[in-house]
C-alpha cells in the first residue's frame, strides 16, 4: 500500500527524504516520474533513477525538468546516467493509451521502465504526486503474489519532482528523451504540419490549427477530445511544452 508524504519543500532537490527512507530499511530506492500525460500526441513516458548509498550528492543543477531550459535538461542526461545506480525510462503508445486509458497507459510505461533497470531491484519506488498510478489493484494484496514475481512496494510524495534528487533526476531523463522522440517524429512528413518539433505534442495553438485542417494522425491519442481534455489536464499539471 502507498501512502502519501507531504513536507514543506527545500529551495532545491536533495537526497534528504531519500536517506531517511533507507534508513528503514529500502537500500536500494528508485525515484519515478512521467512526462506526457496531458499531451494530445505522442507517448507518455516515465522515467526512473535508482540509487544506493554509493550515489552521492546528485549532479548540480538536477531539479524538476519543468524548470529547466532544453539546453540545461540535456546537458543533465550524461551526468545523472553516470550518477545513478541504474536508470532507464519507459514509454506507452498513442495506441495503448486509446485501448487502455491513461491511467493503465501510464502503469504500462511505468512497468516498463522498471524493466529497463535489468539486475536492478528496487527496494521501494518513490513516486511523484498523490496517486499510486503504478500499483495494479488487481494485483494489491495477496492476490499479487499469485501472479507473477513481486512489485516493490510505492511511496507516494506530493511535489517530489521539486524535493528529492532521484525524483527530479527521472523526470529531466523521461522529458529529454520523449522530446527527442517527438522532434524524431516531427520529421517525417505526415506530422510536420503539427510542429511538434516545438510544442512536443503538447496543445500549443499551431498544434491545435493543424489539427482542425488536417485532423488527427496515427501519433495522436484518438479516443480523446483531444483539444479540451489536454488543455486542461496540461493547465492542471502547469506544463509546458
Amino acid at each position: 500500500m502507498s501512502t502519501a508524504t507531504s513536507r514543506r519543500p527545500t529551495r532545491r532537490p536533495s537526497l534528504r527524504v531519500e536517506r531517511t527512507l533507507q534508513r528503514e530499511g529500502y537500500a536500494v530506492l528508485v525515484g519515478m516520474d512521467e512526462v506526457g500525460r496531458g499531451a494530445l500526441a505522442g507517448p507518455v513516458s516515465v522515467g526512473v533513477v535508482a540509487i544506493d548509498a554509493s550515489c552521492r550528492t546528485a549532479p548540480q543543477g538536477v531539479k524538476d525538468s519543468k524548470l529547466l531550459t532544453a539546453a540545461a535538461r540535456e546537458r543533465l542526461v550524461p551526468r545523472i546516467r553516470r550518477w545513478a545506480l541504474a536508470h532507464a525510462v519507459g514509454h506507452a503508445w498513442p495506441q495503448e493509451i486509446d485501448d487502455l486509458g491513461i491511467m493503465a497507459a501510464l502503469r504500462l510505461a511505468g512497468e516498463r521502465a522498471l524493466a529497463g533497470l535489468d539486475a536492478t531491484r528496487p527496494d521501494l519506488v518513490l513516486l511523484d504526486g498523490n496517486h499510486d498510478w503504478l500499483t495494479d489493484p488487481a494485483r494489491a494484496g495477496l492476490l499479487g503474489l499469485l501472479d507473477g514475481p513481486p512489485r516493490p512496494p510505492v511511496r507516494t510524495m506530493v511535489k517530489a519532482d521539486l524535493r528529492c534528487s532521484s525524483v527530479a533526476a527521472a523526470s529531466v531523463l523521461a522529458k529529454v528523451e520523449r522530446d527527442g522522440l517527438m522532434v524524431q517524429a516531427s520529421t517525417e512528413p505526415r506530422h510536420a504540419p503539427y510542429l511538434w518539433d516545438q510544442n512536443k505534442g503538447y496543445a500549443a495553438p499551431e498544434h491545435q490549427d493543424a489539427l482542425r485542417r488536417l485532423g488527427p494522425s496515427d501519433w495522436h491519442r484518438r479516443s480523446w477530445n483531444i483539444a479540451a481534455a489536454a488543455t486542461a489536464v496540461a493547465r492542471e499539471e502547469g506544463v509546458a511544452p
